[in-house]
């Protein structure tokens, strides 16, 4: 049975911190549901156990481990071939399902010591913060500042251990591989979802067609969104095509779930009523 629709993309933009790209011909519904799995459906890879072994520093334990969590690691390489640790065979954590963080530092000098993500020791090297990558990789990545945790005064140290685990964005925000996804399906607003109180100070949109001195087009009461405008952009953890190619995934998979427990269900029920 074909489709009801043949839905297009093309990429209008593409660099290593977002992607811009249209998708036509499909419905809103699903255009959104496209948008909320870059966010939420996506898998990256984020630390989600700390043991502290020492903590003389001025922060609780609980405040560095919440700002440990947070960061961002690199996960293209990795976070396919990793399974989920609820998933794992394993009693504790293991190679397979998680990546093992360390960090030890010490205060031995009168100047303030800074503690960053550079300060990590990772288990796996396809596996790091996203600022270290642009010392890895050279220029690719750009400029990054080291992500600071906390800051040390003479005699003062932070000594711990983590196991960074693969997770999505439903979990935790720290699963988000994104730091915003814009979506845009009414650049002339002719379907009037917004109101504008005043048209003429609202700015135009970028994918606007109006003419010049125009600010927004006539209401249209039998028009269908039929075009959605999308900019993703990540946070480093993944890179923004494979953000996109791997949320498409993850909608498929759950859609394709859906349809087989449907069958299953229109199974049992022919064979109850048989």
């Amino acid at each position: 049975m074909p489709y009801a629709n043949q839905p297009k993309l093309a990429i209008a933009e593409l660099s290593d911190e977002n992607i811009k790209f249209h998708i036509e011909d499909t419905d809103l519904s699903v255009a959104n549901s496209i948008r909320r799995v870059f966010m939420a459906e996506t898998p990256t890879i984020a630390i989600d156990w700390v043991q502290l072994e020492e903590n003389s520093t001025v922060l609780s334990d609980e405040f560095i481990s919440h700002r440990v969590g947070l960061i961002p690691f690199t996960s293209d390489e990795s976070v396919e071939r990793m399974q989920y640790s609820r998933d794992c065979s394993c009693s504790d954590y293991c190679p397979d399902c998680s990546v093992e963080f360390t960090l030890d530092v010490r205060c031995l000098d009168d100047h303030t010591r800074n503690v960053t993500t550079a300060d990590l020791k990772s288990s796996d090297s396809r596996v790091i913060p996203v600022t270290n990558r642009s010392r890895a990789d050279g220029p690719e990545y750009g400029e990054a500042d080291d992500i600071l945790l906390v800051k040390l005064r003479k005699g003062q140290a932070l000594k711990l251990r983590a196991y960074a685990v693969k997770g999505f964005g439903k979990e935790h925000a720290k699963w988000n591989p994104t730091t915003g996804v814009a979506f845009e399906y009414d650049p002339d607003n002719i379907l009037r979802h917004t109101i504008y109180p005043k048209p003429n100070d609202w700015p135009k949109s970028e994918y606007s067609e109006l003419e010049e001195g125009k600010h927004q087009a006539d209401y249209d009461p039998l028009a269908k969104a039929n075009k959605f405008f999308y900019n993703v952009e990540s946070c480093g953890s993944l890179k923004p095509e494979n953000i996109v190619m791997m949320g498409i995934a993850a909608l498929k998979k759950k859609l394709s779930d859906l349809q087989n427990q449907l069958n299953l269900e229109a199974q049992t029920d022919a064979l109850a009523i048989n």
